[in-house]
């Protein structure tokens, strides 16, 4: 498929978050049935309360995968000492269906930044088998890598970002 993208090494998720990986799947992640994140985009909490669709498109009905979305930069960007935050896990997704055929490990937390600009990572790994994937101890503290390796989940198959930050009553009125 195709190679890893400079967006996500310019955007430290490789590096800060996981290693570097060859995709070899498609995910298409897309909040409100039409909001598509792409690598970089900036989305506002407002537009980010409910849990998004992601389609994993690859793999076949036999081959399952496990969705992670966090946030690495926590507190703050400057200084993400708590780095990073769980906000979702899925796992059990059957290739070529999306998040809702999954079963949920971890629900569903919306991004809440409170200073500065925060990645919001999601990140896809086929599973070698399915039920096989146990949920961490806490969201604080998460850490993708580890959680990888606990679930002999290997590299990602797939990642997209988005970007987001708190928002003002006046940013909330210009997209509402």
């Amino acid at each position: 498929m195709a190679k890893v993208s400079n967006s996500l090494i310019l955007g430290r998720v490789i590096g800060d978050v996981i290693d570097c990986f060859i995709p070899t799947v498609k995910m298409c992640v897309k909040y409100n049935s039409n909001k598509q994140v792409f690598n970089g985009h900036e989305l506002f909490p407002s537009g980010v309360t409910l849990k998004p669709r992601v389609e994993v498109q690859g793999g076949d009905l036999r081959s399952f995968f496990t969705l992670v979305m966090t946030d690495p930069d926590v507190p703050g960007p400057s200084d993400p000492y708590l780095r990073e935050h769980l906000h979702w896990i899925v796992t059990d997704i059957p290739g070529t269906t999306d998040s809702t055929f999954g079963r949920e490990l971890v629900s569903y937390e919306l991004p809440r930044p409170t200073i500065g600009i925060h990645r919001f990572v999601f990140i896809l790994f086929k599973q070698k088998r399915r039920q096989g994937v146990v949920p961490p101890v806490s969201r604080d503290g998460f850490n993708t890598r580890s959680f990888a390796e606990e679930n002999d989940l290997g590299l990602p198959v797939a990642v997209v970002y988005f970007n987001c930050q708190r928002e003002t009553a006046a940013s909330r009125r210009r997209t509402a």
